[in-house]
């Protein structure tokens, strides 16, 4: 089928959800230079087409990026991009937090993202502690699709495929073994839905909810230059915008911060490549020699006219046919008004009126069922985009404001929401309205609406929202709590655009509670002494309030004292109440829990709201109980020793050294560089703290020689990225490449010790095999490949079926010091209080010859 030509797209405005499609829900707007006419043309770009594409990942970050800003910014395709996960198991290159909390801010990363690219994005995770979590490195689909539950996950891919229709689906990687688990898996199950997602036996309950079976046409999968099937040219060069594809979906990667992504890439040519694995469209069967495909597209409708000659052949498809190619008339007639604000926005409101006649034709006709859905699909499509499109050719600028975005149950809050016209056509009507979640409360203080708005004019609408009684606490993953419609209606067409806050509106806690240890070691050979817990209350309430906080315990533990009152002037205010918690008698070994509660103006809290709070993704919040985590377990700490740390930031290690009795010590650039190395028992590089402690490469003679001396260094893993080199180590060390072939996933694998008399096993803490017991997530990471004969190989490990590693942990004597290099991945295992990770921990921090 032979399409025209388009002009190369560019630019950032936000996507806007297509109606009755369950993609993630809209995330707050921020503020971008690129404006006016770029994000006008960005508009109205994809009214010259109506094909879409999907793109499969696991994990935030996944995505495609330079491809997708090809097909949504320079073709105009509707493009969506559809992830299992949150990324919670992954690593934090900007912050200390892990799990949940760092889910949270790769989804609002991933959003961000997504905006830069005008892609439509659908998460497979749907809240907290969902199945389809993050659980860490996985070498085997089989095991991934096992612990996210198969069948929900592909119940999930099905429904997504179901309903945003793509005609194209490609994944972002292959079913290979030298891939991460999570990734092969989003392969199978995105292959297998080729042909089950247009199967009406599988998942017949989409059909009593209104999701009809859909087949995808084409089915790509990522190749190479020298087998290929399609080549994407991602650097080609948008004038418009200024950047190339490649450069453009960059752009969007830099917004993955916490995974220290985005790179900087000249201009020139690049290409993506593909190949297509499945196919019905008849001459692209994917099974014999053919010439090179021009795209993603080629035999499929690609334009209202390509729409309306399939359409034509249909019975009684005729008059339709003949309102889709007029549609195609609109759609160029849009394209050639611009940059002219005001011709575009006559243009596009006239194609909107065409649009909506054209969808009665359709409900009015004779045609399948099956036709029916499929145009009438890529009309609301349509219908949305351009909402859009007159949005920034009318220069309207809709904000929705509460007074706060922190409320509390029973609160009643000002909304305000205002449209302003910044352009030159006059608005016949502005309606405002509000939306807010079932069971609230919203009711308009005045007038919402306005007939006749022009330039440089703003309608406001003002609302008393009220929070239910019974509301329930923020959930980041839900939608947004409020949002609004501004309805205009210039040109005798009205359009409406959805608005959301600029940063997210939650319900907390009328007093939010942290607890500080949030996690803490009960040293079973010391159970006379005494846990100090300190709980700190900030006051969400409206204005003044009291409380009075205690704290509930296991049985037969006491807390002085019982109960602490404490008493708030306004919102906002944070006070704090400190406790001295006693264990039983008899504490034995296991796994205490301690939480905070706070009681008054007749409500009762047991939950924190932690702020997470970032210049790239704005504010959220993660509201969690209020609780303090104990492990209780026999632990020797020698006495007076005394740590140096260096801290990457990517671990909070230090933290739970020094709750366990451990003298640390928290290493400046300055310490480092001429400080008195010679006062610390050990010195401990946390992870990959190499790669972003800029000192320590120019100092690492003066740690070599600390070590000589006699002291103990200890380094955590690295990554060959991290600047290492061999000879950092004073014996070469080597990591192994690529990395996904060495390391140890199964947190439950067989750790043998290789030197079991050595005094890491032995001082102060005899290590036995319990202590490789109740590991979590994880054995090793980035273990070296090589290295000198000057080490002791410490253990062997490696996961089932496959060759055991020996160089995971790794120790030597260098002068009068030792020099342990530690793959073991003590920062998850040691916040996770793991006991034997712990009692190994201070054994290898307490080394001397």
């Amino acid at each position: 089928m032979k399409k025209g030509t388009f002009a190369k797209l560019f630019s950032v405005t936000t996507a806007v959800a297509l109606a009755g499609s369950l993609v993630l829900p809209l995330a707050p707007q921020t503020a971008h230079a690129d404006r006016g006419v770029v994000d006008l043309w960005k508009a109205i770009k994809p009214l010259t087409t109506i094909a879409s594409a999907m793109n499969t990942g696991a994990h935030p970050d996944d995505e495609h990026s330079a491809m997708l800003a090809y097909l949504s910014l320079g073709k105009g395709v509707d493009t969506s991009s559809i992830i299992a996960n949150r990324g919670e198991g992954g690593q934090n290159e900007i912050g200390s937090e892990l799990g949940n909390a760092l889910g949270i801010i790769r989804t609002r990363e991933l959003q961000e993202a997504s905006k830069v690219t005008n892609v439509s994005l659908g998460i497979l995770s749907e809240q907290i502690d969902d199945p389809v979590y993050d659980f860490g490195f996985s070498k085997s689909p089989d095991e991934t699709l096992s612990k996210w539950g198969e069948e929900e996950v592909y119940e999930r891919l099905i429904r997504k495929i179901r309903e945003l229709r793509p005609d194209v689906v490609i994944p972002a990687f292959l079913n290979e073994p030298s891939t991460h688990g999570h990734h092969r898996a989003i392969n199978v199950i995105t292959v297998r839905a080729f042909e089950d997602a247009a199967d009406p036996s599988v998942f017949p309950e989409h059909l009593a909810q209104g999701l009809s079976p859909w087949q995808v046409k084409k089915l790509y999968v990522p190749a190479s230059a020298k087998d290929y099937d399609v080549r994407v040219p991602v650097g080609e060069y948008d004038e418009i915008y200024g950047a190339s594809y490649l450069q453009l979906g960059e752009e969007s990667r830099f917004m993955h911060k916490s995974q220290g992504m985005g790179r900087h890439y000249d201009e020139g040519p690049s290409y993506n490549y593909y190949k297509l694995e499945k196919s019905v469209v008849p001459e692209n069967t994917g099974n014999t020699a053919k010439e090179k495909e021009p795209d993603f597209f080629e035999g499929i409708a690609y334009t209202f006219d390509d729409l309306a000659e399939e359409v034509k052949k249909a019975a009684g498809g005729g008059k339709l046919a003949a309102e889709l190619s007029a549609l195609q008339k609109d759609a160029d007639r849009v394209i050639a008004a611009y940059p002219s604000f005001a011709r575009v926005a006559e243009e596009v409101h006239a194609m909107l009126a065409d649009v909506r006649k054209t969808k009665a034709v359709v409900e009015a006709s004779g045609l399948e069922r099956a036709v029916k859905q499929d145009v009438l699909h890529r009309l609301e499509v349509k219908e949305n985009q351009l909402s859009k499109a007159s949005a920034e050719a009318l220069s309207l600028v809709a904000k929705v404001r509460p007074e706060t975005g922190e409320l509390v149950a029973g609160q009643t809050a000002k909304v305000t929401v205002t449209a302003y016209n910044g352009g030159q056509v006059k608005w016949s009507q502005v309606k405002l309205s509000l939306h807010v979640p079932e069971g609230w409360k919203a009711r308009a203080t005045g007038p919402t609406s306005v007939n006749g708005l022009g330039y440089n004019q703003t309608a406001k609408a003002e609302f008393e929202v009220t929070v239910p009684s019974n509301a329930s606490l923020f959930q980041p993953y839900q939608e947004p709590l409020i949002t609004a419609d501004v309805a205009v209606t210039a040109f005798e067409t009205a359009s409406v655009t959805h608005v959301v806050p600029a940063d997210a509106v939650a319900v907390l806690p009328g007093f939010a509670l942290s607890v500080s240890p949030g996690a803490t070691v009960l040293n079973t050979l010391k159970p006379e002494e005494p846990i100090s817990v300190k709980v700190t209350v900030k006051n969400y309430n409206p204005g003044a309030a009291n409380s009075a906080i205690s704290l509930e315990l296991p049985d037969g533990w006491s807390a002085e004292p019982k109960s602490v009152p404490v008493s708030f002037a306004a919102k906002g205010e944070t006070k704090s109440a400190a406790f001295t918690v006693k264990p039983g008698s008899s504490v034995k070994p296991g796994q205490y829990k301690v939480t905070a509660v706070a009681r008054g103006n007749g409500k009762e809290s047991r939950q924190g709201a932690q702020v997470i709070r970032y210049p790239h993704i704005g504010t959220t919040y993660f509201v969690q109980p209020a609780e303090v985590a104990i492990q209780a377990f026999d632990l020797n700490v020698p006495e007076g020793l005394k740590v140096g740390y260096v801290s990457s930031g990517f671990d909070n290690i230090d933290q739970y050294l020094r709750q366990v009795g451990v003298d640390v010590v928290s290493l400046s650039a300055k310490d480092i560089e001429s400080g008195d190395l010679s006062q610390y028992d050990s010195i401990v590089l946390g992870i990959r703290a190499y790669g972003f402690r800029p000192e320590l490469i120019p100092s690492n003679a003066r740690l070599l020689k600390y070590v000589e001396d006699g002291g103990n260094l200890v380094v955590q893993y690295h990554k060959p990225e991290d600047k290492w080199k061999p000879e950092l180590a004073p014996y070469p060390i080597t990591i192994g490449t690529p990395l996904i072939q060495w390391r140890v996933t199964d947190e439950n694998s067989k750790v043998t010790m290789l030197a079991p008399e050595h005094p890491i096993f032995n001082t102060p803490n005899k290590i036995t095999d319990e202590d490789w017991n109740h590991w979590i997530q994880d054995r090793s990471a980035y273990n070296p490949s090589k290295w000198a004969k000057e080490y002791v190989e410490l253990i062997k490990n490696g996961d089932p079926g496959e060759k055991e590693f020996t160089g995971t942990f790794l120790t030597a004597t260098y002068g009068k010091g030792t020099y342990t290099y530690s793959s073991l991945v003590w920062y998850r295992e040691i916040p996770a209080l793991v006991p034997g990770a712990i009692r190994l921990f201070v054994n290898m921090a307490s080394l001397k010859q």
